[in-house]
């Protein structure tokens, strides 16, 4: 299946003894706008987050990381959801509703990233889909938990997202992926930045049965 994306998978440039895939740098450019745009809650988020799934996907595909590449073809269908979540709430209400979740919202969270994490841990490693199968299955399974959360509105999926970036940056890094792996830091960054945005944006309408939120 790799070498369907050979021809993006070619080195753009050399760091010391670190080879920068094109599909590496590329798509982890692209996922940071992502998160740039999340925090301004613009609908093109979305479509940009589809693409980087599949440079990403590339990427992945060449460091022998199973676990991230089914995480780009899960979170791009993940976004297509959110895509349409977030045009239908411009529909009915011009804009796209943020709040914070409930608790019962809550506990299914971590309960999905607890048992997701240890259940496609074993699968990675039954398969010798990854070279760590544990690492890997987190960053799977906490980036489906964020990006579902982000699709629904709900201000806590920054806090999933830095989870998820505590892990990134060392597993990146030790699987050769520079470039993906310094992106987990600008994403620790932005996601403080989207919580407050997002956070800011719900208290302006405390008291409302669905507040409002994202511009778009």
């Amino acid at each position: 299946m790799s070498s369907w994306f050979s021809w993006a998978n070619t080195v753009a440039f050399q760091v010391g003894q670190e080879k920068i895939l094109w599909t590496d740098l590329v798509g982890s450019l692209t996922a940071i706008l992502v998160v740039l745009l999340a925090t301004k809650r613009w609908l093109i988020t979305w479509p940009v987050q589809i693409l980087s799934c599949v440079l990403l996907f590339a990427a992945s595909l060449s460091a022998h990381l199973g676990g991230n590449a089914a995480r780009q073809v899960v979170i791009a269908v993940i976004a297509g959801y959110g895509w349409w979540k977030w045009v239908r709430g411009r529909r009915q209400q011009e804009e796209v509703p943020v709040r914070w979740a409930r608790w019962r919202e809550r506990i299914g969270m971590l309960v999905a990233l607890v048992v997701g994490t240890a259940g496609f841990a074993w699968l990675l490693s039954a398969t010798h889909a990854s070279y760590a199968p544990l690492p890997d299955s987190y960053i799977f399974i906490g980036s489906l938990v964020a990006f579902y959360g982000q699709a629904r509105g709900w201000v806590e999926f920054w806090f999933v997202w830095i989870l998820v970036d505590m892990v990134g940056v060392p597993l990146a890094y030790t699987h050769g992926l520079v470039v993906y792996a310094s992106t987990y830091v600008v994403f620790f960054v932005l996601c403080l930045i989207g919580v407050y945005s997002w956070a800011r944006q719900s208290r302006a309408h405390v008291g409302t049965a669905e507040p409002e939120g994202a511009k778009v």
